[in-house]
């Protein structure tokens, strides 16, 4: 009877070992690699790892090799349709063609979280991000 329980921990990852997988991270940043290995915390290693950036209709990926993730920066983990990816109506161009676009965008978004966390913070008494209180 207990095999039929499905799995809700970390062992649910057993079957995304050695396949092609997405992983976005709190940052923002998206990862493109194949999970080698994870333990209890999620804590997770990609291999032939690259970091994908997207604009419009267009994106583009920088090379990163191996790459070691704490479990608590992972925000989503889904495995990639190799069958599907080519499929994807995206055009791949050079890193630094959109290099400073994904840059002015990311601190642009920077700036609204901030003023929204201002206005919550002056207005409804919510804690800055990181700041006192925000510990569980």
């Amino acid at each position: 009877m207990d095999s039929l329980i499905p799995f809700t921990t970390s062992g649910s990852l057993v079957d995304c070992v050695d396949r092609k997988m997405l992983v976005i991270l709190r940052d923002g940043r998206k990862l493109h690699g194949v999970l080698r290995s994870y333990d209890q915390f999620a804590n997770l290693v990609l291999e032939d790892t690259v970091e994908r950036i997207y604009a419009g209709n267009t994106f583009a990926e920088k090379w990163c090799g191996l790459f070691l993730i704490r479990g608590e920066n992972v925000v989503l983990l889904g495995e990639i349709d190799l069958d599907q990816e080519d499929d994807v109506p995206l055009r791949q161009v050079d890193y630094k063609q959109l290099d400073d676009y994904y840059r002015q965008d990311i601190a642009a978004k920077k700036q609204r979280e901030e003023a929204k966390a201002k206005i919550l913070y002056e207005q409804k008494g919510f804690c800055k991000e990181g700041g006192e209180g925000d510990g569980y």
